[in-house]
């Protein structure tokens, strides 16, 4: 169950209690006349079932709650209510495959922030994987995946696709473009520094590197990790799965393609550059291919069970 707290103006609060008193999932409503001063109006709470949300925001919405008053979700831990337990059959689907797509697209959208401290993470990232790259050593590889914050523009960019928000496509794009030129730079004059110092050489990069040369070396199944990967990593944020997470980051080799590309250039190796890049390119759009797919599905399927829900309070089944 999620919990809402409206501040509904005096002109809408008739229609959002009619919306709420209206829908199975709700339980719990109450009403505190001219509680709220800024913005002016009266406090409405209750409890929905996870899998009505997002069609009740979407209502709520509609009536143009956001724009005079305003609209929070909050999690519940426990709730111990047989209403609740009521409302929560009553709404259509399961609860742990309930998609609230005003939540991702809020979360997804933070993460599309063109920030210092993004870019910090994309340069400090890529740098560890240098490192590991040129030194055939996966533990760095895969701390390298860990830390760098590229998975979160990438599905901004699936929901952007999904839902059509045409800024924050705009805004995932730019994050993308600006973090991997910025971390790629930083990450050659890394390269050359080292190499001034004499803790690297060309040597390390060129010799052989079983554990590590994958990165330079698309093939198909690099495009099949990037979509699966893809699809995992939106399950895991749109159902709320965050543990998925992790294994999603450690899972594709976008960091550590950038890494590769800048090491190969401060060397010269020209064509494990061009190989590097191009296994970049292929698992970004891979990822974004396999989030947008997902939410598409799970769009379509919400959709279709909420259609049978509503048929099915009509026909007096549910």
């Amino acid at each position: 169950m999620q919990h809402l707290r409206i501040v509904a103006p005096a002109n809408l609060v008739d229609q959002v209690l009619t919306t709420l008193q209206d829908n199975v999932a709700t339980t719990n409503i109450v009403r505190i006349p001219n509680a709220a001063t800024r913005p002016a109006g009266d406090l409405v709470l209750c409890d929905v079932a996870r899998e009505g949300v997002s069609i009740l925001l979407d209502q709520l919405q509609k009536l143009g709650v956001q724009h005079e008053g305003s609209i929070s979700v909050d999690d519940i831990g426990i709730e111990i209510s047989d209403a609740a337990k009521r409302a929560s059959r009553a709404a259509p689907g399961h609860a742990a495959d309930a998609v609230v797509w005003q939540e991702i697209e809020q979360r997804t959208h933070e993460e599309t922030s063109l920030s210092p401290t993004f870019l910090t993470f994309m340069s400090v990232a890529t740098m560890i994987g240098a490192i590991g790259v040129v030194f055939d050593e996966p533990i760095l590889i895969v701390g390298a995946m860990v830390v760098g914050p590229d998975f979160g523009p990438l599905a901004a960019l699936s929901v952007g696709l999904v839902r059509w928000r045409r800024r924050m496509i705009g805004q995932s794009v730019l994050a993308l473009a600006v973090g991997f030129a910025v971390a790629i730079a930083i990450t050659i004059l890394f390269t050359l520094l080292l190499t001034a110092l004499h803790l690297m050489s060309p040597a390390d990069l060129l010799r052989s590197r079983p554990l590590t040369d994958f990165i330079w070396r698309p093939n198909v199944l690099s495009w099949v990790v990037g979509f699966l990967a893809g699809i995992a990593g939106l399950l895991s944020l749109s159902t709320a799965k965050s543990g998925a997470l992790v294994g999603v980051l450690i899972s594709v080799t976008t960091i550590p393609a950038a890494a590769n590309a800048a090491v190969a250039f401060a060397y010269g190796a020209t064509e494990q550059s061009v190989g590097a890049l191009i296994q970049l390119v292929i698992n970004l759009a891979a990822i974004t291919l396999g989030g947008v797919a997902t939410l598409i599905v799970q769009r379509v399927s919400q959709r279709r069970r909420a259609a049978q829900a509503i048929t099915g309070q009509q026909d007096g089944t549910v």
